[in-house]
Order: structure tokens, then C-alpha cells, then sequence
């Protein structure tokens, strides 16, 4: 049997991330942990590109281009989708994680999705912190374990 196993260091991984401006306070927080975790997994500050758009159903498409230079080894969605009185979440989520999917297995390149589907601001509060940190630790992970599956067998 053969294990692939990845490490979570970032040395030498560049991170697009692409952040939701609806909502915007919990995605800032999202993006502040996600930026401090990146840090201290050895990312360094020139290798990450942070672009907003003005929310999630503008993300997929962001990322695609992002996607498309060939300048990033993975990629972060990061925002919010908080229910209100309308069947607009529903599609606001649906359509955002589907996208967001699609880009990632189109272009093969990890897409680390924060994008945070809550009932509630206090829910999305609590989250955005974590939901930051948690989406750094993945882009890096899945960065090192697509290399690792790329590596010519000895």
C-alpha cells in the first residue's frame, strides 16, 4: 500500500483568496484568521492575492479567472449567506457552493470554501474565525497533497 501524505507548511504556495463583500464585517473577519493562519503555515505575504466582489453568487466566477492565470497553487472563497424571510438563501447558498465546485473540479486547482450559510448573524459571528482559519489549513493541505500526487513514482 501506498499513503500519500501532505504537511501542512506553506512555503512556497501562493493563495488567491476571494472574499464576499455582502456581509462584509464576517467576511472580514473570515479573512483576517484565514491570513494569520496562512502566516504561520509559512505562507508569505507576496504570494497571497485577496480580491472582493460584492457577494457569494460573484465568487465562483472570480475564482474561475483567478483559476485560469496559472499563478495560484490553491484558492479560498470566503463571505457570507445569513437566512432572512425569503427563499433567497436557499439559491444564494445552493448556487454559490455549486459554482464554487464546479471552478474547482474544471480547473483541478483546491478551492477551500468559507462561505459560512447561517441562520443567524450571531451564528455567523461565532463561525467566521474558525471557518478563516479552517479554510487556510485546507487550501495548504490539498496545495501539498495535489503536488504530492503529481511527484513522477520513484
Amino acid at each position: 500500500m501506498i499513503e500519500l501524505k501532505t504537511e501542512l507548511h506553506g512555503r512556497g504556495i501562493r493563495v488567491g483568496i476571494v472574499r464576499a463583500r455582502f456581509n462584509e464585517a464576517i467576511g472580514l473577519a473570515e479573512l483576517g484568521a484565514c491570513l494569520v493562519r496562512l502566516a504561520e503555515l509559512g505562507v508569505q505575504g507576496d504570494d497571497i492575492t485577496v480580491a472582493s466582489v460584492p457577494g457569494a453568487l460573484e465568487v465562483p466566477l472570480a475564482l474561475q479567472r483567478l483559476a485560469a492565470t496559472d499563478r495560484f497553487d490553491a484558492l479560498i472563497a470566503l463571505g457570507a449567506v445569513i437566512r432572512g424571510e425569503t427563499y433567497h438563501f436557499e439559491i444564494v447558498s445552493n448556487e454559490s457552493a455549486s459554482g464554487i465546485a464546479q471552478v474547482q473540479l474544471d480547473a483541478g486547482l483546491p478551492i477551500a470554501n468559507g462561505i459560512l450559510t447561517t441562520n443567524t448573524d450571531e451564528q455567523a459571528e461565532v463561525r467566521a474565525k474558525d471557518k478563516g482559519r479552517d479554510c487556510a489549513d485546507a487550501a495548504i493541505e490539498m496545495a501539498n497533497l495535489v503536488r504530492t500526487i503529481a511527484r513522477p513514482a520513484k
